[in-house]
């Protein structure tokens, strides 16, 4: 992390680890603090192949989104979008079609910050600082009006989203109104911690993350499946991360339990 904090809004707490900074250390990427660094280690030495999971889940964010582009998709939604780093939604989708257009949302304050300084020189992107919840708030607000016309298919993108969302706050409701609002032809793509997967150290790694405010739900194939719900997943399923398609051998990890630890599913709403 650089020494220079200016651009940190001052009410976040550097002391306090939080997910989206720790995933930006383990893909190696300068927006995060000690605090994230010591949670981002002390979760390595739990699982040493978590690195390689967030490598994974960004390779994962590459491929679906060359999907919908070849579909046709020329708009983005990207929900719980955290820290900028290389390898941005933004960046694959324009090298193909610099028409494209992305609205990066997130609730943290210095994603938000950091990717409005990344984007400031780019009109076809936003960044918002919102809830998943905050549907309407979202989908209303005027960055998204100018650059998303839900009349026409939109790719939306939760990416190890969820799996921070209990299940009093309903998910399955949440997902319901971005579905109801999005056009036929849109996709969503999500990726979520597996319950299932037989990873070990998960659960003493979801015991590290107690007080950060973020306590991570793995949850099974069947529950991940379900996010689905009014969606055609298209082949192969919801499987794990690395065996989305993979195109290459640096798509995935030598460690089959880290192959699997992310669920992945692309759906399109008919």
């Amino acid at each position: 992390m650089t020494s220079n904090l200016s651009w940190v809004p001052p009410e976040v707490d550097t002391n306090v680890p939080n997910p989206a900074r720790v995933y930006d250390y383990w893909l190696d990427g300068d927006h995060n603090f000690q605090a994230d660094r010591d949670l981002g280690d002390q979760v390595l030495k739990i699982m040493p192949g978590v690195r390689d999971a967030a490598r994974l889940n960004r390779a994962f964010l590459r491929r679906a989104a060359l999907h919908m582009v070849e579909a046709g998709v020329r708009q983005f939604l990207d929900i719980g979008s955290g820290i900028p780093t290389v390898g941005n939604l933004h960046e694959i989708v324009q090298q193909i079609d610099p028409e494209c257009r992305v609205v990066y949302v997130d609730r943290e304050s210095v994603a938000v910050a950091h990717a409005k300084l990344l984007l400031r020189d780019n009109d076809r992107c936003a960044a918002l600082q919102a809830d998943l919840r905050d549907v309407n708030d979202i989908l209303n607000a005027p960055e998204a009006k100018e650059l998303l016309d839900l009349d026409q298919p939109v790719g939306v993108f939760m990416l190890l989203l969820l799996h921070f969302v209990p299940d009093s706050w309903d998910p399955h409701t949440i997902l319901a109104r971005y579905r109801d609002r999005i056009a036929p032809g849109s996709f969503l793509a999500l990726s979520h911690v597996a319950a299932d997967a037989d990873s070990q150290g998960l659960d003493e790694a979801i015991e590290a993350y107690k007080g950060t405010q973020n306590d991570p739900i793995p949850r099974t194939h069947d529950q991940v499946l379900s996010f689905f719900d009014g969606f055609d997943v298209i082949e192969p399923g919801v499987v794990g991360c690395a065996m989305w398609n993979p195109q290459g051998a640096g798509d995935m990890s030598d460690n089959p339990e880290i192959n699997s630890l992310p669920y992945a599913g692309v759906g399109r709403k008919p």
